[in-house]
């Protein structure tokens, strides 16, 4: 599958009605990303509002970000305008971090073309592209979400790919966190025992743009993760798992996410917690 686009190729096909941009922009310190949109944005992009259309806050015990269900979703897409057919580009200012939420559920949607803007909003400036400011409100579309084109993972099949030498499950939040030696949000700290530490971040170059699908190769298969087994992703809330699914999709492999992520399974007493920099934990 194609997972990226850079600035040019996106600048290229702005003009193109069948083009639709999305800005996701979100982070757990700043969860509304709405004003700094308003500030400027990629002409024509729509804002994403991450917490209330890529999550549904209302389904309990299934962890921070909750998955949005089929209708929920469908409307939002229709809100942003999205008709079959259409490219659509998922941007943010973090490296990927939050707008991978939407190209994954638009890939688990059955969305045939979905990119994420390599580099994000930096390497647009930096190109000396464009940006506008205020809202875009298109005219909606007439997408529906079918959900299933991408694969996921519940607590007990995360447990047992953790467990079990057929199977790796990775955990994409920063090392520190998977170590147990800070937790800022969730009541447990560490990780859930078996997984490989892979922070996001490891996925990305100095320049903020993801590494070369060789580089990722090579670094997801020194992690085990080599495509000859069962493969699936977690992280704090399943937000920045989607983002090494993505990079995973770009070195050539298929990983499934699990969406209850830590935020799920620390909150679930009898689950087991490791801590320490070994997967079995010290």
């Amino acid at each position: 599958m194609h997972v990226l686009i850079d600035a040019a190729e996106l600048a290229a096909r702005l003009d193109d009605p069948r083009t639709v941009v999305l800005d996701v922009r979100w982070t757990l310190a700043e969860p509304d990303g709405r004003d700094a949109y308003r500030a400027g944005h990629i002409p024509g992009a729509v804002y994403v509002d991450l917490d209330t259309e890529l999550a549904d806050h209302s389904a309990t015990g299934e962890g921070r970000h909750p998955l949005p269900g089929e209708a929920a979703f469908t409307a939002a897409m229709r809100r942003w305008g999205l008709r079959d057919g259409d490219l659509v580009v998922a941007v943010d200012d973090a490296g990927g971090m939050s707008a991978a939420r939407a190209w994954w559920l638009l890939r688990y949607a059955g969305w045939r073309d979905v990119r994420l803007l390599d580099g994000g909003l930096d390497a647009w400036r930096e190109a000396g592209l464009p940006l506008e400011t205020g809202d875009v409100v298109p005219e909606p579309g007439d997408a529906t979400a079918r959900f299933g084109g991408m694969p996921v993972v519940d607590l007990d099949e995360a447990d047992a790919l953790a467990s079990a030498e057929a199977g790796v499950l990775l955990d994409a939040r920063a090392a520190e966190r998977y170590r147990g030696e800070v937790e800022p949000i969730d009541p447990r700290a560490g990780h859930i025992p078996g997984a490989v530490s892979a922070p996001t971040t490891g996925n990305l170059g100095a320049d903020g743009r993801f590494l070369p699908a060789e580089v990722l190769r090579e670094r997801f298969a020194a992690l085990g993760a080599d495509g000859r087994h069962p493969l699936a992703v977690y992280c704090g809330s399943g937000v920045n798992a989607a983002h090494q699914v993505a990079a995973l999709a770009v070195a050539g492999l298929d990983a499934a996410l699990y969406p209850g992520s830590f935020s799920q399974w620390s909150n679930v007493p009898e689950r087991p917690v490791a801590t320490g920099s070994e997967p079995g934990g010290d």
